[in-house]
């Protein structure tokens, strides 16, 4: 299942783990590691959940995967073909609260732009904005490779439609050396 997890009570304490202690004082004892203010503002309320059907031929998907850590990340474009440009983004994250912000980040970040200018998207730029410790790097990591599978998958999707319907590039640069 992919999704958001592990929202549990130390959810509203932004990655804090809670518990009782047994000295009957009735403190609180809080322990963890505290996640920045933009991590946890994009884990409780992140932008562009969901996905699109991956046939559609305006759709890339860019399915990413960190086996040391267990996130996955799934990022959908859906592109405009007449501009170029990325007209929506959607992801599906099962991971840890900076792995789910660096998706709802990279999303954002896409939408409106042209392919071969969101590739240039650096994790170390999500990461930078979201204030990632060095430990959480490879959830930016995730996100910079989700966009670029995402439009490598569109891209070949673009091809093989041109290339079916008899119009391959190498086809139209024939025909026009002809002509």
């Amino acid at each position: 299942m992919l999704g958001r997890i592990g929202r549990g009570v130390s959810r509203s304490l932004a990655g804090y783990s809670v518990s009782s202690p047994q000295n009957g004082r009735g403190a609180v004892l809080v322990t963890g590691r505290a996640y920045h203010e933009k991590v946890v503002e994009h884990y409780n309320n992140p932008r562009n959940v969901g996905s699109f059907d991956k046939n559609d031929p305006e759709v890339g998907t860019g399915l990413v995967g960190a086996p040391a850590c267990g996130d996955v990340m799934k990022l959908q474009i859906k592109v405009d073909e007449s501009t170029g440009k990325i007209v929506d983004s959607c992801f599906k994250t099962f991971g840890c609260g900076s792995a789910i912000a660096s998706s709802s980040v990279a999303t954002e970040w896409i939408k409106g732009r042209g392919m071969e200018e969101v590739v240039t998207i650096k994790n170390s730029d999500i990461a930078k904005h979201l204030s990632l410790p060095p430990v959480k790097l490879h959830c930016s990591m995730l996100a910079e490779d989700a966009i670029k599978a995402a439009v490598r998958d569109y891209q070949a999707k673009k091809a093989k439609r041109a290339e079916s319907s008899g119009f391959s590039e190498e086809g139209v640069l024939a025909a026009a050396r002809r002509d």
